[in-house]
């Protein structure tokens, strides 16, 4: 077994299966927010259904769980592999041009999302499942969202994170199925174009959120106070 973790191919399927659980996290959790713009009561409704009901936590621990797997291995990964080039990395002066950006970047994109996670973590889901769990009154979701992205500094990080998102999803996503067996050259293409409306179509339905709420926002930000 752990030489499947330690190996190329174990190592790809690895970030790949858990990188599909961050693409079903963030599709679903697109969606719910995107819920908040057109009923406020709407999102609450969904918020309190949630609440600490078992399916919500186990979905919450699975979902995330595979998620936070992903981004941690892939750090391990990455030192793992700079370990092993030892100087050799530093006599490479020019990568091949297919070599898109963001797969050149992804431990960088990956520190980005794993960062802003945390703090949605901490700005949110502590302020409102956390606390359910722990039997005290959960905060007012679409409140939380207000006073959140009615700050502009907290908005133009969210847009920030979500640019960073968006090039690690286009890679990772078409990544994650040619690592999985749909490898040949017509699919490659097509998973590479699906990947990119993926990701933009999910990262929109966040930042249309965002702005949205900035805009409705009357001020009263405690960090621009």
């Amino acid at each position: 077994m752990s030489n499947f973790f330690t190996n190329v191919i174990g190592r790809k399927l690895v970030m790949s299966l858990t990188g599909l659980f961050l693409i079903l996290f963030l599709l679903f959790h697109a969606s719910m927010n995107l819920v908040a713009v057109f009923s406020e009561e709407g999102y609450n409704a969904i918020c309190e259904f949630l609440g600490a009901n078992w399916y919500a936590l186990a979905a919450t621990v699975v979902l995330a769980g595979g998620f936070f797997f992903h981004i941690i291995y892939a750090f391990w990964i990455t030192l793992q592999n700079l370990a092993a080039r030892g100087n050799q990395r530093y006599a490479m002066t020019s990568r091949p041009k297919e070599v898109s950006w963001a797969s050149k970047n992804m431990l960088v994109l990956g520190i980005i999302v794993i960062g802003f996670a945390c703090l949605h973590l901490y700005q949110f889901w502590a302020k409102m499942q956390l606390v359910e769990i722990l039997g005290q009154e959960p905060a007012n979701g679409v409140e939380i969202i207000k006073l959140t992205f009615g700050c502009p500094i907290f908005a133009a990080c969210y847009i920030i994170w979500l640019v960073a998102l968006w090039f690690h999803l286009t890679h990772g996503f078409w990544s994650a199925f040619h690592t999985l067996g749909w490898n040949n050259q017509i699919w490659i293409s097509r998973l590479e174009c699906i990947a990119k409306w993926f990701a933009t179509i999910v990262c929109a339905m966040f930042i249309i959120v965002v702005i949205v709420f900035y805009i409705r926002s009357t001020g009263g930000c405690p960090i621009c106070m």
